[in-house]
C-alpha cells in the first residue's frame, strides 16, 4: 500500500484530480488557454507541450467536476461554468500575485523571461543601450527583443511591454510618453544639383517621392518651425514601405525625397550623402511610448525594466532630438 506522500500516491493525485494537485499551477494553464485561444499556443507560452497542457485542463475539469470548454475541430469556446471559473481564476491569480510581491518585497531578484516588442529600426539602434544596461544588471533575466512596426497583442502574445512610436489608441493600457521624434525630409544631392538652396517648401512638390505607409502615403503634412504654419501638399510615391531603413536606403540610392526620423540619417546628412530638404520644415514629430497591459501585480523583471527605460530615455531623446546640432560637431 502507497504511503501518502509516496512518489506513486503523488503520481496517482496528478492523474486523478486530487487537491494534492498544484491548483495555482492548473488555474495559470487554464487562464493562458482562454487568453491564447488555442492549447498550442497556450503551451508555446508556457514553455510545455500540447499534451501537458491538454492533461492540466482535463485535471481542472475532473477537480471542480465541471466541463469548462466546449472544443471541436476548429472551435474552442467557453461553457457558461468556464467563464464563471475563468473571472475567478483571474482575481486568484492577481491576489496570488500580489500575496507574492507583499511576503518578498520590493527588492526581490528579478529572474525569468521578458518579451518585449520594440519598433523595427528604433529597437535595433538606440534602444540597444538601454537593454544592454538592464541585461547586464540582472543576469538571471532574458529578454526576447521582438522587432515590428505593430501594435501588441499582450495578452494573446504574452507580451509584457512595449516601445510604440505614434500614437496610443487602446484605452486599456498604461502609456508613458518618453519623448517625441523629430523628422525631416531628405534626399540624394543629385535632386538638388542646379537648384538654389535652401529649397522652399514649393520646391518639394514636384519632386520624386518614397512613403512611409505607416505614417503617410498620398499626402505631405509639412509645418514651418518658425510660427507652425501648414503646408500640405499630395504626392505619387515611386515607393511605398513599412520599413524606416527601406526608405533611408531608397533615398541614399537617389530614388526620391522621404520623411524620415531624423536621428537615423543624421550621419548621412553630416558626411553629404543626403541633403535635409526645406530645413525650416518639419513633419509633426512622432511621440514615444512604453505601453503595458493595466495588472494588480507587476514582476521583478518588468518593474526594473520599465525602471530602466525611463532613467535612460533622456539620453536617448538628446541623441535623436536634433540632426542640426550632429552636423555643428562633426
Amino acid at each position: 500500500m502507497n504511503r501518502p506522500d509516496s512518489p506513486a500516491r503523488k503520481r496517482s493525485d496528478k492523474q486523478s484530480g486530487n487537491p494534492g494537485v498544484d491548483r495555482i499551477e492548473l488555474m495559470q494553464t487554464f487562464v493562458r488557454i482562454v487568453e491564447t485561444g488555442s492549447l498550442s499556443a497556450a503551451a508555446e507560452q508556457l514553455k510545455t507541450s500540447q499534451p501537458t497542457v491538454s492533461r492540466r485542463l482535463q485535471t481542472l475539469e475532473r477537480s471542480l467536476g465541471l466541463r469548462l470548454l466546449q472544443r471541436s475541430t476548429h472551435v474552442m469556446k467557453l461553457t457558461e461554468d468556464g467563464e464563471r471559473c475563468f473571472a475567478h481564476a483571474k482575481d486568484l491569480l492577481d491576489n496570488w500575485k500580489a500575496m507574492e510581491a507583499d511576503l518578498r518585497g520590493t527588492q526581490d531578484e528579478p529572474e525569468g523571461t521578458l518579451r518585449v516588442l520594440v519598433p523595427h529600426a528604433f529597437g535595433q539602434d538606440q534602444l540597444i543601450a538601454p537593454l544592454t544596461n538592464y541585461l547586464n544588471r540582472f543576469p538571471r533575466v532574458s529578454v526576447e527583443w521582438l522587432l515590428h512596426d505593430r501594435r501588441p497583442d499582450f495578452i494573446a502574445e504574452g507580451i509584457d511591454c512595449a516601445i510604440q512610436v505614434g500614437a496610443v489608441e487602446n484605452p486599456s493600457v498604461i502609456a508613458i510618453k518618453l519623448f517625441d521624434i523629430p523628422r525631416i525630409v531628405v534626399a540624394a544631392p543629385q535632386h538638388v544639383a542646379g537648384k538654389s538652396r535652401p529649397l522652399t517648401v514649393e520646391d518639394l512638390h514636384s519632386m520624386p517621392w518614397l512613403a512611409l505607409r505607416t505614417f503617410y502615403r498620398d499626402e505631405v503634412t509639412l509645418a514651418r518651425l518658425s510660427d507652425g504654419e501648414e503646408h500640405r501638399f499630395t504626392i505619387k510615391p515611386r515607393m511605398s514601405t513599412d520599413s524606416l531603413y527601406a526608405i533611408r536606403n531608397a533615398a541614399l540610392s537617389g530614388l526620391g525625397a522621404g520623411i524620415v526620423s531624423a536621428w537615423l540619417v543624421a550621419d548621412d546628412i553630416a558626411q553629404g550623402r543626403l541633403v535635409h530638404l526645406a530645413p525650416d520644415w518639419h513633419a509633426a514629430p512622432l511621440p514615444v511610448y512604453l505601453v503595458y497591459p493595466y495588472a494588480r501585480y507587476y514582476p521583478a523583471r518588468l518593474r526594473l525594466f520599465i525602471e530602466t527605460i525611463r532613467t535612460m530615455m533622456p539620453l536617448i531623446e538628446e541623441k535623436t532630438s536634433d540632426v542640426r546640432s550632429k552636423k555643428k560637431k562633426r
